[in-house]
């Protein structure tokens, strides 16, 4: 008997998992519940994809694929390096403001109220007008207990809260797959307990929920919400085939949006049940000549590259509204 549960029951079991909750209290919503539609949230490119462009091009090429604005990746072997924020971040948002895109959200390797890199960075991004960020993953110390590394996380973003609050800025931890902290929502919940509810949430990523979560992702999901400042679109499913088959050789491979496991429709049938209006950002994490990798030179051509990335925005834009 195949123990394995195929896609299509998969997906089947989520949605009705996720059918059988009731809906969130209006306390939890972002907006009033007033019954209207819930309009499609502005919708970012991660600029770790277009890291081969400069930001003129870069800011020219989000515009013009009808992208909302630029989640723009400001951490080591970023589009803008922490070490040359002050110098180059100005460079950044001018290309972008140019290009008729606001300075909103940005990707951070931010962690630590003292280090100052990243204060500095967090100044220089209020700055100019950029409002969210996500922070750095935190990793678990092999010689401490995990619960005592959470209350020590829950003390990194506490004071990172504050400091957001004097900057009138909001700092987001996203919830990914693997071993660092973070990677169930249930330990982000636990972290963000002691923050400024208001500075500092969370950066909800689906893709990440559903390989952590399998069928329990509307758990996570109902649990978060309060939190939620950002969310993440993305897709993947489960394939051995790389690996040669076998029980113990199961990886995540990442798809084009709407071809994987993400039950997406359930998905944002549940966040506009919820009111949550937060902004998106775009991941293109499958093969795409590097782009997927933050590549500085691409494999393919760019436009092959475009072709996907606005794909991926249509499909995003037809779910949301088939929801």
């Amino acid at each position: 008997m195949d123990t394995v549960p195929s896609r299509r029951r998969f997906l089947a079991q989520a949605a009705l998992a996720a059918g059988a909750l009731p809906l969130w209290s209006p306390a939890f919503a972002t907006e009033p519940a007033t019954g209207a539609a819930v309009d499609l949230p502005d919708i970012h490119i991660f600029s770790k994809h277009l890291q081969f462009l400069n930001y003129t091009d870069m800011a020219d090429a989000a515009a013009e694929m009808g992208f909302d604005g630029v989640d723009l990746s400001v951490r080591p072997d970023g589009h803008v390096l922490p070490e040359r924020v002050a110098d180059d971040l100005p460079k950044a948002v001018e290309a972008l403001k140019k290009a008729g895109l606001p300075p909103k959200l940005m990707t951070t390797a931010v962690g630590d109220v003292r280090n100052q890199t990243d204060v500095r960075v967090l100044k220089t991004a209020a700055q100019l007008g950029f409002q969210l960020y996500r922070m750095i993953w935190y990793p678990y110390d092999d010689n401490r207990s995990i619960p005592d590394s959470i209350s020590h996380f829950q003390e990194e973003i506490r004071a990172l809260g504050e400091l957001n609050k004097s900057l009138k800025l909001t700092g987001c931890y996203q919830n990914h797959a693997g071993l660092l902290a973070g990677s169930t929502v249930w330990e982000v919940w636990e972290m963000l307990k002691t923050a400024d509810a208001q500075h500092m949430g969370a950066q909800f990523d689906i893709r990440h929920a559903v390989v952590e979560g399998g069928l329990s992702w509307p758990n996570g999901l109902r649990l978060l919400m309060p939190q939620i400042k950002c969310i993440t679109v993305k897709d993947f499913y489960w394939t051995n085939k790389k690996n040669g088959g076998g029980a113990d050789k199961w990886i995540v491979q990442d798809v084009p949006l709407g071809d994987g496991m993400v039950a997406f429709k359930t998905y944002f049938q549940l966040l506009k049940q919820a009111r949550l209006k937060v902004p998106v950002t775009l991941h293109i994490e499958y093969p795409m000549g590097g782009a997927e990798h933050g590549a500085t030179k691409l494999s393919i051509p760019r436009n092959e590259l475009f072709t996907a990335m606005k794909r991926d925005l249509a499909k995003v834009k037809a779910l949301w509204k088939s929801a």
